[in-house]
């Protein structure tokens, strides 16, 4: 039998906020998505958690009736001081 072959599917881009946690490690939250957020010891794996916490998010919406806030025109921006 062979083994199943998993196919991925780029789905689109979210803007992600990284936040350094005062006992170490990382925040990170997906502002597009509501609560969708998760942690990690370094800022790689964070970016790799919330990758995760993104598809969980977007498969779940169907379900709880919600949409993206993709439509809402969230952006970073980046003000020098």
């Amino acid at each position: 039998m062979k083994p199943k072959k998993i196919i991925r599917r780029t789905v689109g881009q979210f803007p992600v906020i990284v936040q350094e946690d005062e006992l170490g490690g990382y925040w990170v939250n997906c502002p597009t998505l509501e609560g969708c957020y998760s942690q990690g010891e370094t800022i790689e794996q964070a970016l790799h958690n919330i990758r995760e916490a993104i598809i969980l998010c977007l498969q779940d919406l169907p379900e709880r009736g919600r949409r993206s806030h993709e439509h809402q025109g969230v952006s970073l921006h980046l003000v020098k001081v």
